[in-house]
């Protein structure tokens, strides 16, 4: 029953981010790589996230973290794995090796040296849901699942959602080994998520 709840939501709020139409999406995600300016810092990893469909674009924020000198990653996934690496952002114009990824995740891959996510300072993370303990609903590939529980005994990284307000949610359905984020950001603003606390609202300016 968990498996057909998390499918319809799923289908919902993807219905929903589909219906803000390309103008709307534009709109608030020039909105959100703003607001997500406040993370880079000079030298710092950070991961961001090759976006699949209509998921929110980092090209502004992409753009002024490499201008500022922080170093960017994005997941690697090897065969027969679901626990991610992270290789440096490609140059332009860089080849990508093959697509992998389960189904319809045809994720790019570029070759570098591979870190892992513990490695990071940030990890921005790409969603299809939210809620507001800090949960996440994914394309169901289990590949941040897997990276994410691996952090739980090491040096974490700083985990940050990036997605639309029609993507948040009172709460999702999740499992006793799902790993809440930090933080969630959205058009309307930033959300950092404390354990047994109601999530704190941040202005956007």
């Amino acid at each position: 029953m968990r498996n057909e709840e998390k499918h319809a939501l799923r289908r919902e709020l993807r219905r929903a981010r589909a219906q803000m139409g390309h103008k709307g999406r534009l709109a608030a995600g020039q909105t959100v790589n703003r607001l997500l300016k406040r993370y880079i810092k000079k030298g710092q990893k950070i991961g961001v996230y090759w976006p699949m469909g209509s998921e929110l674009r980092l090209d502004g924020f992409v753009r002024a973290a490499q201008k500022r000198g922080a170093k960017l990653y994005l997941p690697y996934i090897e065969p027969h794995s679901r626990r991610m690496w992270f290789t440096p952002y490609p140059a332009d114009g860089a080849k990508q090796e093959r697509k992998r990824g389960r189904a319809k995740l045809h994720v790019p891959q570029f070759s570098g040296r591979k870190i892992r996510v513990h490695g990071l300072s940030i990890l921005f993370v790409p969603i299809v849901g939210m809620d507001r303990e800090g949960y996440r609903l994914g394309q169901a590939g289990g590949y941040y699942d897997a990276t994410l529980a691996a952090m739980k005994y090491r040096l974490q990284a700083k985990t940050i959602g990036v997605g639309f307000d029609c993507q948040l949610v009172d709460r999702l359905p999740h499992e006793a080994h799902d790993v809440p984020l930090d933080g969630f950001v959205s058009e309307r603003g930033a959300l950092a998520f404390q354990r047994f606390r109601r999530p704190v609202r941040r202005r956007t300016s």
